[in-house]
This record gives structure tokens, C-alpha cells and sequence, in this order.
């Protein structure tokens, strides 16, 4: 088999399916029985590389790719592709030891010690030169290889460098302003300066957010923003010099998506990446991982252009090492959690790693061979995953179609809401966004989580969960989508601050207040273990206002307390048959959940049987549906025509395992 990306196809043909290999840390007997043991598997493309710099420049300007080259042949060999990185994400250990100034620096001016990954400031060009002649090196060698299909740029950029805070990166920061604003008195008028007298009358002024004391929150936003552009620049550094040598192959790095606000901006990132990639790993706490591996889909989704497909390129086959306790998945997880990424719009699944290692920070973590070997469980359904996925090649390639719901996600809002001072500094951003989504995923209703610049047409709902920045332009878009005869629910914390992290004067929240009828003129926090409740018998904590209508139905009010009596969700007729909903008050999930149910007489969809998801994918004459039953009882779904995995016809309605994936194909005319 041949494998060569020239033509612009997806890398892999069908669906792409390994894992990040480091035959590094093997010796070369190993390495025969790793791709047997791939082939075994179906594993059709590695990430290859990630950490080898010190491997390969082992000198400063010496290499050595003896046991690169017997590698990239060996793959090749057996039919499996190469996702090959720039292998910047690690400097070696000579590099750190003769220049010592390109460690980054923490904000008590603390510099990080070797032995981690990503030690590097993001605006040191000093690193950006050695980093850009060893990713040169490396696509001279092997940018010609037909089974090098992909570049792979570093790895998981901000995971250890996310805020350099030296003297460097003040340097660029001031520079990054100047750009910005053009002007002290704009700068100084963005960010409201005055206050305690911190005006600035030279740029040379201005230094990064540095120490834990209060700082202007304005200041640390764009210091924020500033840190995410400039490993953005770092990224397409090393880009430039793999599309100089090899222009026709796709250059992409691994995303970090999920439901906080990420250590980079990574929507703003996605229109530089040829096919748009993310790592995705489970909580061990968390009580609904399905839910979270939707969650993580449903953002993907909307960052890539034309909702085209994306690619999973690291999750994990069992624990993980990183949390406190790592939850080992239970049998089947593993095949589901696949699965689910595929069917919200991944044409492909990587793990982190091909094998468990020996030693190192992450020997405990899980991989597709565990140190057990390959008479395990991980390892058979390792290998029936594969199996699963050359059964679902008619898949690559096709679409989910337009979501129903869109919930408004934006990085630059949590770094908003989360830094700073606030009436409430316990507000989980994520959680919120999260508890949201659950209310509409659990209905089985299609869902994008999506950029707030994104076009907003073609939706049903605009949800805006603790959006605390918001735009002029956001603003005005989101009141003609309602005025359009859209329905838009703004949750508590919206629409308080300006782009530049300003309050909007004039009552809670400023952006939305004419669209709402409605606006509140006090923020009542409550303190930790109190609670609310209105009188429809909905609950929650932690935030509440003070609400007024100018023009506005109030759907719920407090029962008790200082606001007994005043209006907590509130509701507008806007426009064409258009609806504006006030959700002040901090509702837990399972009022949400009713808050929902409310607006189900539209007639939105309910779960086919009790924890099945399902979702659907189309290409241009078919669709695939695929059941995902996340329950612990067999169940009977409504389906008819081609069930993929087990090649069996359906007339009408399949039956679902617990635990069980199946998907079905049929005709796009014919709704299953």
C-alpha cells in the first residue's frame, strides 16, 4: 500500500486510527514487534517523533538519524502512515544548559527548571532559531517520504509555557500593545488606567501581570491574549519552514479542547491549521465523561470550516497518570469514548501512547499495549476498535449537519471571569457552560458549542452561559438573531464587560439589557453552602441579582430570602415570533434541566430510549446514525437499513446492547 498525501486527501484512507509512537524508548527488537502488533490492531498512522530532539540533534548542529531513518523505513515497510513533529515541544538538555535565558519564567519571576516539556518562552528568538533549523532538518530528511502524510508542529502548545512573565516576553508584550492600540491615550482609555493613578506616559512602562496581587483586569486580559498570540507566532514559525519544503502536505498541531477556558485561544488558532486536531482525556471525578467527550465534539466541530471533519489525535485507552486519583475506563469505555469522537465529526482516533513506557513521567499512564502486553483486555479492544473502524470507512468524510442549539463558548470570556476581582471569584465557567450543555445533550438535541464571531444562522437556540465579555458586534448579532425569530436564553454573568474587560454601565448585562426588557441593578453572591429558590421550586447558588423589568414576562421569581418576590428568569417576545430569555440567578443542573423542558413544545426531540445518544453524520447521498447506549440495560431504537459494524440489515428497529455502539447507514432521503 502506498500512502501519500499529494492529492490532498484526508491523511489516512478511511478513518485514521494509532497513537503518539516513541520507539525511542524501545530497542529495535521492539520495534518488529510493535508493527506487527499494529497491523494486529488496524493501526494505520502514528505521531511520530514528538520528543526526539535530543536524539536526534545531539549535538548543538550534530545529528544523528541512524535510528530515525531505520524507523520511518520500518513503517513504511508495513503500511502504516507517519503524522511526523517538529520535535519542539522538548528541548534537549545541551540546548537548555547553554542557554539558560529561554526557560520560561513564571509571575513571581521564577524560572522553570529543565526536566519538564515546553521549557521555553514563547518570545524568545533565540529558541525560535534552533527550533526552526531542527524542524528544517527534519523536513529536508523526510518531507519526501510518500508515508509521511502530515506534520505534527510541537505538542499541545501552552501546557507548560502558557504565560512567560521575563524580561523578554515584557518586551514583546509592550510591542504587542503598541501594535494593538497605537497610542498611550488609547491604551490608557481602553483600559481605564486612572484608577489608583497607573496612567501610563511611556510603553517602556508597561510590564506583564507579574506577582499575585490585584492587577487591572484589563492589563491581565491582554496579557492573556498576548501570550496566546505569541505561541501562535511561534507555531507558525515552524509552519513556514514545512510549507516552504513540502507545500502539498497539511500541518496541524494537538488542540487541548474541553470545557474550561483553554491555556491558548484555540478558535483563533484553528484557521492555521490544514486539518484541525484535538487531545481529549476524561475526569476522573467526573460523573458524566459521555458527556464531556460530547462536549469536547460539539467545540470541535464549529472551529473547522464548513463543519468539516477534525481528528482525535491523543486520548487515552484506560487512566491516566495526571490527576489524583486516575480512573481506570471500565470495559467498553474505551470502544464508546472512540466512537463518540467519531460520530461528532472526528474521521479519525489517536491515543497517547502506542506503548506504556517503562519509565519517565507518564510510565503509569495507559496505552494501547499496556506493560501487561498484548494478551490484556486494553489490547483486545484495542483491536476491535480497529476492527469497528475500517467497518465505518464509508464515513470519512461526511458531516454532521446543522446543530439545532448553538451554546456561545469564548476563551477570552473565561480568562474574563476567572481572573481578577468579581462578586463572586468561585464561578467555574466551565461547569456552567457544561451544565447547559447536559440539559440539551441529554434530549438528544444536536449542539454546537461555538466561537461567539461564528455565524449564528441556520440555529434554533443561541445559549450564552456566564458569556461575561461581550463585544459590541456579538451584541448586535445576537439581538438579530432573536429579532429574526431565533430564541436566545442569557445566563447569569453575560454581557457585564466591553472587549477591553471594561463594565458596561447602565444595569446587568449591559450588552443585552434592550434586548432583554430586563436588567438588574445589584449582584447578590451567596456565600458558600447557601442556597436559593424560586417559586416554580427550581434551586441554586452562588450568584443572584436584583432584577428590573422595562418590558418583560417574568417566568420565575425568589421565594425568600432579600429577594423574595423579585424576578429571577425573565422572558421577551422579540421581533418575527423571536424569544429573549433572563436567566439571573445561578441555577443548578437539574433546574436547568427544567428550564429546558419548558421549551420542549417546540418540538424538540427526546432520547430514543433512556441513555442512548445519538447522532448523525451525512455525506451527499447517505446518512449515518450512530446509537451510543451509555446505559446499563439493552434497549430497542428505531432504525432502518445498514447497520456498519455488524453488517446486518435493519427494518425498523435494532436492538442495543448496555454499553453498545452501532451505526447505521441509509439512504440521506430516508429518515431512520
Amino acid at each position: 500500500m502506498t500512502w501519500s498525501h499529494r492529492d490532498g486527501r484526508w491523511p489516512t484512507d478511511g478513518l485514521s486510527y494509532g497513537a503518539d509512537y516513541n520507539p525511542e524508548q524501545w530497542s529495535p527488537d521492539v520495534w518488529r514487534d510493535d508493527v506487527r502488533l499494529m497491523r494486529e490492531a488496524g493501526v494505520n498512522l502514528v505521531s511520530l517523533g514528538i520528543f526526539s530532539w535530543g536524539l536526534v540533534e545531539i549535538a548543538d548542529g550534530e545529528f544523528d538519524w541512524d535510528w530515525m531513518d531505520e524507523i520511518v523505513d520500518l513503517l513504511g515497510e508495513n503500511g502504516i502512515a507517519i503524522d511526523l513533529a517538529t520535535p519542539t515541544a522538548a528541548p534537549p538538555g545541551w540546548l537548555l544548559f547553554e542557554h539558560p535565558e529561554f526557560r520560561p519564567v513564571d509571575h513571581d519571576m521564577q524560572p522553570h527548571w529543565p526536566g519538564a516539556r515546553l521549557g521555553w518562552c514563547p518570545s524568545n528568538l533565540v529558541f525560535r532559531s534552533y527550533a526552526t533549523r531542527i524542524a528544517r532538518a527534519v523536513a529536508e530528511r523526510y518531507g519526501e517520504r510518500d508515508h509521511v502524510v502530515m506534520w505534527h508542529v510541537g505538542n499541545e502548545f501552552g501546557g507548560g509555557n502558557a504565560r512567560c512573565y521575563c524580561d523578554v516576553s515584557a518586551a514583546a508584550f509592550r510591542r504587542w500593545l503598541r501594535d494593538k492600540y497605537g497610542s498611550l491615550e488609547a491604551l490608557n482609555d481602553a483600559w481605564g488606567s486612572a484608577f489608583w493613578g497607573h496612567s501610563y506616559r511611556d510603553f517602556e512602562h508597561i510590564l506583564p501581570p507579574r506577582g499575585d496581587d490585584s492587577k487591572n483586569p484589563s492589563l491581565v486580559l491582554d496579557f492573556d491574549r498576548f501570550s496566546s498570540d505569541e505561541l501562535l507566532q511561534h507555531y507558525l514559525a515552524e509552519r513556514a519552514v514545512l510549507k516552504e519544503i513540502t507545500p502539498e502536505l497539511p500541518v496541524t498541531t494537538n488542540f487541548m479542547v474541553g470545557a474550561e477556558a483553554d491555556v491558548v485561544d484555540y478558535a483563533r488558532w484553528a484557521p492555521h491549521m490544514d486539518v484541525v486536531a484535538n487531545d481529549h482525556y476524561t475526569r476522573s471525578p467526573d460523573p458524566l465523561p459521555q458527556q464531556d467527550v460530547a462536549f469536547s465534539g460539539d467545540r470541535m466541530r464549529p472551529m473547522t470550516t464548513e463543519r468539516r471533519p477534525w481528528l482525535l489525535l491523543e486520548h487515552s485507552t484506560s487512566g491516566v497518570n495526571w490527576q489524583l486519583r486516575n480512573r481506570a475506563k471500565d470495559p467498553g469505555e474505551l470502544i464508546r469514548n472512540s466512537l463518540s469522537h467519531i460520530a461528532h465529526g472526528a474521521d479519525g482516533v489517536l491515543f497517547f501512547q502506542w506503548r506504556a513506557s517503562r519509565g519517565g513521567a507518564e510510565q503509569f499512564h495507559s496505552a494501547m499495549v499496556p506493560h501487561a502486553g498484548e494478551d490484556t483486555r486494553v489490547f483486545r479492544e484495542v483491536c476491535a476498535l480497529g476492527g469497528h473502524l475500517r467497518a465505518l470507512a464509508p464515513v470519512q468524510g461526511s458531516r454532521a449537519p446543522q446543530a439545532r442549539v448553538g451554546i456561545l463558548f469564548d476563551d477570552e470570556a473565561g480568562w474574563a471571569l476567572a481572573k481578577g476581582v468579581k462578586p463572586n471569584n468561585a464561578i467555574a465557567y466551565g461547569r456552567i457552560v457544561r451544565d447547559w450543555h447536559r440539559a440539551f445533550w441529554r434530549r438528544n438535541l444536536s449542539i454546537d458549542v461555538l466561537p461567539p464571531w461564528n455565524d449564528f444562522s441556520g440555529y434554533e437556540v443561541l445559549v450564552l452561559p456566564a458569556l461575561f465579555l461581550v463585544d459590541d458586534d456579538t451584541a448586535r448579532r445576537v439581538t438579530e438573531f432573536a429579532d429574526a425569530g431565533g430564541t436566545v436564553i442569557v445566563g447569569m454573568a453575560s454581557g457585564i464587560v466591553d472587549a477591553n474587560n471594561q463594565v458596561r454601565l447602565g444595569g446587568y448585562p449591559g450588552a443585552f439589557r434592550a434586548l432583554l426588557g430586563a436588567w438588574s441593578e445589584e449582584i447578590l453572591p451567596l456565600q458558600q453552602g447557601d442556597r436559593f429558590r424560586l417559586d416554580n421550586g427550581w434551586t441554586g447558588t452562588e450568584w443572584t441579582e436584583h432584577v428590573r423589568i422595562d418590558d418583560a414576562e417574568v417566568l420565575a421569581q425568589y421565594s425568600g430570602g432579600p429577594l423574595d418576590g423579585l424576578p429571577a428568569v425573565t422572558s421577551r417576545t422579540v421581533g418575527d415570533g423571536g424569544r429573549a430569555l433572563y436567566v439571573s440567578a445561578a441555577l443548578d443542573a437539574d433546574s436547568i434541566d427544567a428550564l429546558v423542558e419548558t421549551l420542549a413544545a417546540t418540538g424538540w426531540s427526546s432520547p430514543v430510549a433512556e441513555g442512548v445518544e445519538t447522532l448523525e453524520r451525512e455525506s451527499a447521498h447517505e446518512r449515518f446514525t450512530f446509537f451510543i447506549n451509555h446505559g446499563t440495560a439493552d434497549v430497542s431504537v428505531p432504525a432502518t437499513g445498514e447497520e456498519l459494524l455488524t453488517g446486518q440489515a435493519v427494518d425498523g428497529s435494532l436492538e442495543l446492547l448496555a454499553g453498545e455502539v452501532r451505526v447505521v447507514r441509509s439512504p440521506l432521503a430516508l429518515r431512520p
